[in-house]
């Protein structure tokens, strides 16, 4: 698949992956779960690896630190029968999972990264397995080539890079010639660009420069799932030959925007079977959806405290839908930015690119305190 939903918690559940699924093709993946807690069978970690019966592929993304941990989440996923595609969680940068040796922490220890890969690999059979990583903890630890190899190796269907390392978080501009450089290093196996793309052209703009296959798109499509219908357009394009194509971007009306909102919100209630917390879910959503309109603090504030699907309608009843679109002010960057910052990370896990004896300890009793999704 060219065009990748990334995983983004309490963003990408069932719901939200299926609006962006109506307004353009795609890979939609899951919120992470953790091994740990899908192997307990947590009501949480089975609601996360939920798919509606409309989702043509049902992409579910593991975070673990223990190689064997993973090979039992990832053959329960097979064997029940609950999934088309995994993905690996190596890219996260929050502190609570790097400090525990996980996410884009793990490949810095590269003999356990070969282990946790290889092991999910294995066990999903004719399932196919893909990484999602970072370029690595901070500027003097870069791992992305030599993980890049390494899951190559080990047998993943493609890898996927985000062109951050962990200490940069979301911050700054993403490092495409890095998304290059591991593309050339790779010529054997899918490689997938993630990382400022806010727009189609973007989009294009990075299969260009760097050569991949496709593009993972995380942040920018936040409050504008209709950027899918651009993705499949722009991309389907400029695969058959067309180079630099026009793309005819959606400009959604005020009343469209509306319509999508309240799209988003009948979905949740599905997903949830309790209206009053998908209200509450959604509100995080609205000034995404509505970044650029002229819509008022007064209407935003109130549309973030709504409590059903009719005061819902009532809210966004009160708006000109023929509102057009208002160009560059309701584009560009959205969701987290966050600035450099040190990486949280075990004692002295810098020391060696090998698993200590202590450090693997750590880890297993990290596997315990993540348990429950």
């Amino acid at each position: 698949m060219p065009v990748v939903l990334a995983p983004m918690a309490g963003i990408t559940n069932t719901a939200y992956r299926r609006l962006c699924q109506e307004y353009g093709g795609g890979l939609f993946v899951s919120e992470m779960v953790t091994s740990r807690a899908l192997v307990e069978r947590t009501p949480e970690s089975m609601r996360l690896i939920g798919h509606h019966e409309s989702e043509k592929i049902r992409s579910v993304q593991l975070y673990g630190v223990d190689p064997k941990t993973i090979s039992e989440a990832v053959t329960m996923l097979v064997a029940e029968d609950r999934a088309d595609h995994i993905d690996l969680n190596f890219g996260c940068p929050v502190p609570k999972v790097t400090r525990k040796g996980g996410g884009a922490a793990l490949p810095w220890k590269s003999d356990l990264f070969s282990s946790i890969v290889t092991s999910a690999v294995k066990a999903a059979g004719d399932v196919p397995v893909t990484v999602k990583m970072r370029k690595g903890i901070d500027a003097d630890h870069i791992t992305y080539l030599d993980a890049g190899k390494s899951a190559r190796d080990a047998g993943v269907a493609a890898v996927a890079l985000h062109g951050r390392t962990a200490e940069e978080y979301y911050s700054g501009i993403a490092d495409w010639d890095a998304i290059a450089q591991l593309r050339a290093a790779l010529p054997d196996v899918q490689v997938l660009g993630n990382g400022d793309i806010w727009s189609a052209e973007d989009a294009v703009r990075m299969m260009e420069q760097t050569g991949v296959d496709g593009v993972v798109v995380g942040r920018g499509c936040l409050g504008r799932p209709w950027l899918f219908g651009d993705l499949e357009q722009a991309i389907g394009r400029y695969l058959q030959g067309e180079k630099s194509p026009e793309i005819a971007t959606a400009m959604p009306t005020l009343g469209e925007v509306a319509e999508a909102f309240y799209r988003h919100i009948e979905l949740l209630v599905e997903f949830f079977e309790d209206e009053g917390r998908a209200c509450r879910d959604v509100r995080k959503h609205v000034a995404w959806y509505f970044k650029g309109y002229p819509v008022g603090g007064d209407f935003r504030a109130r549309l973030a405290q709504v409590e059903s699907l009719e005061h819902a309608r009532e809210i966004l009843g009160e708006l000109d839908g023929t509102v057009a679109y208002p160009g560059e002010d309701a584009e560009g960057p959205r969701g987290r930015l966050g600035s450099v910052k040190s990486c949280a990370l075990p004692e002295n896990w810098l020391d060696s690119r090998e698993l200590s004896p202590s450090h693997k300890l750590q880890l297993q009793q990290a596997e315990l305190s993540v348990s429950g999704g």
